[in-house]
């Protein structure tokens, strides 16, 4: 029976209730694995395969996910002119790169995939990547407007152009971790503390 995960996560313009679908029922933080204990909001138990995504970053360089298998991959859904969600999710996936340092950040790669097709150019996306010290660290994933929703809908990602501002994009605001072995298995609300995420990827890394 297919099961399903309610989480309330704050949007640009409001709150949204996501649904997060999947064949197994993720279970609370605290699950303990054969390498050690997750402190993660959610854990899929068991794990399940992550979603397709396969797209061109601001560069135009093609990115699949399935290219990163033997890391721990976080992926997330943003826009550049987000004024909330957006910033304090970059800000503290870069807080987390810094707690790893070097040696440990290698075993891991960031991907962030564009809820905002009108506004995210590869101009936008380089000076947002630039002014959250991201360059080079974060793929930022772009395309059209149907090449993202294929990817939103595969995710069960929510994105809508807020009704009442329209310059805001009302979207999904969590961080999902993927096992090496490419396995979606964790969930991590917009406020994630770094420091427990920068514990869950090493765990990632050796699944």
């Amino acid at each position: 029976m297919l099961l399903a995960l309610l989480v309330i996560v704050v949007v640009s313009g409001g709150v949204a209730l996501l649904v997060i679908g999947g064949n197994a029922p993720p279970t609370v933080a605290g699950t303990t694995t054969d390498h050690g204990e997750f402190r993660a909001q959610a854990v899929f138990s068991p794990p399940t395969p992550a979603p397709p995504l396969a797209l061109r970053n601001y560069l135009g360089r093609p990115v699949n996910i399935d290219s990163y298998r033997g890391k721990a991959v976080l992926v997330t859904f943003l826009y550049t002119s987000c004024p909330d969600i957006c910033p304090l999710i970059t800000a503290s996936l870069h807080a987390t790169l810094e707690l790893m340092g070097p040696a440990e950040s290698k075993h891991v790669q960031i991907i962030a995939v564009s809820v905002d097709p009108r506004s995210d150019t590869p101009k936008a996306v380089a000076a947002f990547l630039a002014r959250h010290q991201m360059t080079g660290r974060m793929q930022y994933l772009i395309g059209s407007a149907h090449e993202l929703a294929r990817v939103w809908h595969a995710w069960g990602v929510g994105s809508e152009q807020d009704a009442q501002q329209p310059q805001f994009v009302n979207h999904t605001g969590l961080v999902y971790g993927i096992s090496a072995s490419g396995k979606r298995t964790t969930v991590y609300a917009a406020n994630f503390i770094p420091a427990e995420l920068a514990h869950d990827v090493p765990l990632l890394a050796a699944q």
